[in-house]
C-alpha cells in the first residue's frame, strides 16, 4: 500500500476510543476489538472516534492465517484495519486523546503499563486480574469466546447494527474458540451457546458450524503460503531474561542439514537476538541450534527430563552448530518443552535467567485463547495520520463493518 507519512498526533484534537486485542491476536481478539469498535461507532455521541487496533505489527498478520481466512470470507480487506506499528498511543495519550478499552485481555501487559490510565472499558473471558475500579467498567465472565461477550452487549444494545458481516465475523470466532461447540472439548458454556443459536436464527444463511470451524481449523495451520522464517515465526513461543530462548512449531519436515534452511536458521536469531532455536517438527524431531556455550547444557538437560520423558535419540547431522534428536514422547509438545527450557535456565543461572514478569517474548504466537507477555514493539512515530485514521474507519462503515 501507500506509503504513510508520521503524524503529530500530540497536537489538539479529537480525542480516539481505541479498542485493543491482546498481543496474541489471534481471530478472537481480532473480532472482539472490530465489532465492539464498530458497537462502539454506531452507538457512541460526540467527537470521539472510535478505532480497531490490532495488536501486532501490520507485517505479522500473514502468520495469522485464520485471521487472514475469516476476513477473506466475509469481504473485509486487511488494508482497512490498523496495526499497532501504525498508531503511537503513547503519543496519543500525552495530548489527552486517547480513551482505551481492553478486549479479550483485562491487564495491560507490562511494557503497556504506562497506558493504564487511559483504559476505560474491559470486556475479556480470562482469569480476572484487574482490580476493580469504578470509573472503568470491567465485565470479565469464563466463556469460551470473548466474541459472545461482545455479541452479548449487541443484542441488548444495538441489535439493529447486526448484519451478515458483522454477525459471520462473531459466529467464526466463537465457533472457532468453542471448538465448534462440542461439549466434550470443554471450551463451550451456556452463554456461548445463547449467542451462537442467537445468531444463527437471525442469520440462518450463515455457514454451518462444522464446516466453518473445519475451514478455520484448517486455515490455522496452513503453511502454504509462508516462506522458512516465516513459519519459524507463526507459532513462537520464547524465555527472556539475561538470555533469550525461542521455540517453534513447524508443520512440516525440515531437512537441517539443506544450505538454505541453515541460513535461515541463522537469520531468525540474529534477527530476532535469538540466542539458541529449539524447533519442534512433524516429524517430532527437535533441532537445538547454535555455537553458545549453554547448547550443550540444554541438550543434556532435555535428554535427562524425566518429568516428562522426552524420550529423545540424537539423530545425525552434518552441521557442527546443530543437534538434533528423535523424540520418541509424542505426547510432549511444546507447552511440555518450554517449562523444562525454563528450569534449566534457572539452574544454570542461579535462578537468575528470567527476569520479574518476564516469560514469553518477542514475536507473539498464534494461541487458542492466551495472552502472550512482553512482546516489544515499534516505539516510534505512528505511520499513519490522524485524518487517515479517520478515513480508515469511513471506509470500514462503508465497508458495513
Amino acid at each position: 500500500g501507500q506509503d504513510l507519512q508520521p503524524a503529530d498526533v500530540d497536537r489538539p484534537g479529537p480525542p480516539f476510543h481505541v479498542v485493543l486485542g491482546n498481543e496474541a491476536c489471534d481471530v478472537d481478539s481480532m473480532v472482539s476489538a472490530l465489532a465492539f469498535s464498530y458497537f462502539l461507532f454506531k452507538t457512541a455521541h460526540g467527537d470521539t472516534v472510535p478505532l480497531p487496533l490490532l495488536n501486532i505489527r501490520r507485517s505479522e498478520l500473514v502468520l495469522r492465517s485464520d485471521n487472514v481466512f475469516l476476513l477473506r470470507q466475509v469481504g473485509l480487506s486487511p488494508e482497512l484495519l490498523l496495526f499497532r506499528d501504525q498508531v503511537d498511543l503513547r503519543a496519543l495519550r500525552r495530548a489527552g486523546r486517547l480513551r482505551l478499552t481492553l478486549v479479550d485481555h483485562n491487564v495491560l501487559p507490562s511494557s503497556d503499563c504506562d497506558l493504564e490510565d487511559a483504559v476505560v472499558e474491559v470486556i475479556d473471558h480470562h482469569h480476572q486480574e484487574r482490580e476493580s475500579n469504578p470509573t472503568c467498567p470491567v465485565t470479565v465472565e469464563t466463556v469460551g469466546s470473548c466474541a459472545t461477550l461482545v455479541t452479548e452487549r449487541i443484542l441488548q444494545k444495538a441489535p439493529e447494527i447486526l448484519d451478515q458481516q458483522l454477525a459471520q465475523l462473531l459466529y467464526g470466532a466463537m465457533v472457532l474458540d468453542c471448538v465448534n461447540m462440542d461439549p466434550a472439548a470443554g471450551k463451550v458454556t451456556p452463554k456461548d451457546s445463547q449467542y451462537a443459536e442467537a445468531l444463527e436464527r437471525r442469520f440462518p444463511t450463515l455457514p454451518p458450524r462444522g464446516a466453518l470451524f473445519q475451514s478455520l481449523q484448517n486455515a490455522k495451520f496452513d503453511v502454504s503460503d509462508l516462506n522458512t522464517e516465516q513459519m519459524l515465526l507463526k507459532d513462537m513461543k520464547a524465555v527472556s531474561g539475561s538470555l533469550n530462548v525461542a521455540i517453534s512449531v513447524l508443520y512440516i519436515t525440515l531437512e537441517v542439514s539443506h544450505h538454505g534452511n541453515t541460513i535461515i536458521l541463522r537469520r531468525y536469531r540474529d534477527t530476532h537476538r535469538i540466542v539458541r532455536n529449539v524447533s519442534g517438527y512433524v516429524s517430532y524431531h527437535q533441532t537445538l541450534a547454535n555455537t553458545h556455550p549453554y547448547c550443550s547444557q540444554v541438550s543434556q538437560y532435555l535428554e535427562q527430563s524425566c518429568s516428562p520423558a522426552l524420550d529423545l535419540c540424537p539423530t545425525s547431522t552434518p552441521l557442527p552448530h546443530v543437534s538434533a534428536y528423535h523424540q520418541g514422547n509424542r505426547l510432549a509438545s511444546r507447552k511440555k518443552l518450554l517449562p523444562l527450557v525454563k528450569a534449566c535456565l534457572r539452574e544454570q543461572h542461579g535462578g537468575g535467567a528470567l527476569g520479574p514478569g518476564e516469560e514469553e517474548s518477542d514475536v507473539p504466537p498464534t494461541p487458542m485463547n492466551s495472552l502472550v507477555e512482553g512482546c516489544p514493539l515499534n516505539e516510534g512515530l505512528p505511520q499513519i495520520s490522524v485524518q487517515d485514521l479517520q478515513e480508515k474507519v469511513s471506509k470500514l462503515e462503508a465497508a458495513d463493518l
